[in-house]
């Protein structure tokens, strides 16, 4: 298996202090703590992969009810489908668009106002890369158009949903969770991943403006790095084969549960910060007093 470098933060909480796949402390289904009964749970690009995998960890949860983000209807079905399996209980409401379309998330937005009321957890999973070329052998149109997705996408749900997320913070007397799933790859200069990096390590920043914003309006901010997850995307180019063979050792199922253990209280230490789902969430808790004293996890020239 090969490692990505120490400065990357991955091996932040100690190599001891690692995990490959979902363990008990992030499972709904082995932890009760973790339940989420009432809370409206909204999901993109969750017709497949990592967004699938965070939807059914949630159906685990007993969350009320899931909204389903994704470009493709019949894999919104059958997601559907597999929720129900779960939680027969659970109302399943499945939006077919373009995250990046400014009238489409903000039609979302409507339906959700108008269905359900109220928004508990809103995770932008919906993400998008390019081959791994250098800056001047790429596609300016595909290059653009990934940095759209990556950056653009989350932007516009964050527009569109954080009145409600705060609405319902002060309703509920909770407090509600923004999830932007990111990258390791937001943490290194790596050759001919200009585009993918750039994104990240935008999203990450948006995340600490998310946090920093919303710090006194009930919303936790968080951007996750969902470990090394061999989905479609990896697969769509040679050169992400290539380039990513070694690190792909992670389940689906990881970054499910971590976003669970997340928004399962109130986390307001870690908001506007970095993470890994790979890293053991009891050591974080840990290292609590120690990262906020330093205020670790966030991006900032070292002097």
């Amino acid at each position: 298996m090969r490692e990505h470098p120490t400065y990357t933060g991955a091996f932040f909480p100690g190599r001891d202090h690692l995990h490959h796949d979902i363990y008990p402390s992030i499972s709904p289904s082995q932890t009760p703590s973790l339940k989420q009964p009432g809370k409206v749970v909204l999901i993109t690009g969750s017709g497949r992969g990592i967004g699938r995998a965070i939807a059914l960890q949630y159906a685990h949860a007993s969350v009320a009810a899931l909204i389903l983000v994704a470009r493709t209807s019949s894999q919104l079905d059958e997601v559907e489908s597999s929720i129900l399996k779960i939680n027969p209980s659970i109302r399943v409401h499945k939006y077919s668009l373009d995250v990046t379309n400014d009238a489409a998330v903000a039609h979302c937005a409507s339906g959700v106002i108008e269905k359900e009321g109220r928004l508990d957890v809103l995770i932008n999973n919906a993400g998008s890369g390019s081959p791994w070329v250098p800056i001047e052998e790429s596609d300016t149109a595909r290059y653009w158009g990934s940095l759209t997705i990556n950056v653009k996408g989350p932007y516009l749900f964050c527009h569109a949903f954080l009145p409600l997320l705060q609405k319902t913070a002060r309703e509920q007397g909770t407090t509600s969770t923004v999830v932007n799933i990111t990258s390791i790859g937001s943490q290194q200069v790596f050759p001919t991943t200009s585009e993918y990096g750039i994104g990240k390590i935008a999203l990450n920043r948006l995340t600490e403006f998310v946090g920093v914003e919303n710090a006194e309006k009930g919303v936790q901010a968080f951007a996750v790095h969902p470990g090394g997850v061999d989905t479609s995307m990896t697969k769509s180019d040679e050169t992400f084969v290539k380039g990513l063979d070694g690190f792909l050792v992670d389940t689906e199922e990881l970054p499910g549960g971590f976003c669970v253990w997340l928004s399962a209280k109130e986390r307001m230490w870690l908001s506007g910060r970095y993470m890994a789902a790979t890293w053991d969430v009891e050591r974080l808790e840990e290292m609590k007093d120690e990262i906020v004293k330093e205020d670790k996890l966030k991006s900032k020239l070292v002097m």
